[in-house]
């Protein structure tokens, strides 16, 4: 049977500021985020699923994503939870709702390994994760594929 690869591409918008780094992205700044997701799969063969020819059904997918990452982050500000970070997540959380503690530098990188995290348990289990491309800008993105971990 033939494996067939899917990828869905989503967006939200993120803000994020990098803990003691030693450049601009130390001050708060956004991204218009762009992530591709892609699932392999064999297409179901049985003949009375509703799936059938089916690897997963895209809003399946969707609704995966956005519950795992994009209804988490969209419009959120991504902070990494450390000492030199605690008075500023205290005093962003009394004024705004949306502020995400990570336990990571909020990288592209470190994004992506979360990501990973989070999709490979909630996919179904004939279903894996092939790979993820994270756009931070237009012109900047980072990859994470099954393969190489």
């Amino acid at each position: 049977m033939a494996r067939i690869r899917l990828t869905k591409e989503f967006s939200f918008e993120s803000a994020h500021a990098l803990d003691g780094y030693d450049g601009l992205c130390r001050e708060i700044h956004g991204h218009s985020y762009r992530l591709f997701v892609t699932v392999v799969g064999e297409p179901s063969q049985c003949e009375s699923d509703p799936k059938l020819g089916m690897v997963m059904d895209f809003g399946d997918l969707k609704r995966i994503v956005n519950c795992e990452i994009v209804d988490r982050l969209d419009h959120s500000f991504v902070v990494r939870g450390s000492e030199q970070n605690a008075a500023l997540i205290a005093s962003l959380g009394e004024k705004f709702k949306n502020v995400v503690v990570v336990d990571y530098q909020p990288t592209c990188e470190n994004m992506l390994s979360d990501f990973a995290e989070r999709l490979q348990r909630a996919l179904p289990t004939n279903v894996q994760l092939n790979s993820l491309r994270l756009h931070e800008t237009a012109t900047s993105y980072a990859e994470w594929f099954a393969i190489d971990n």
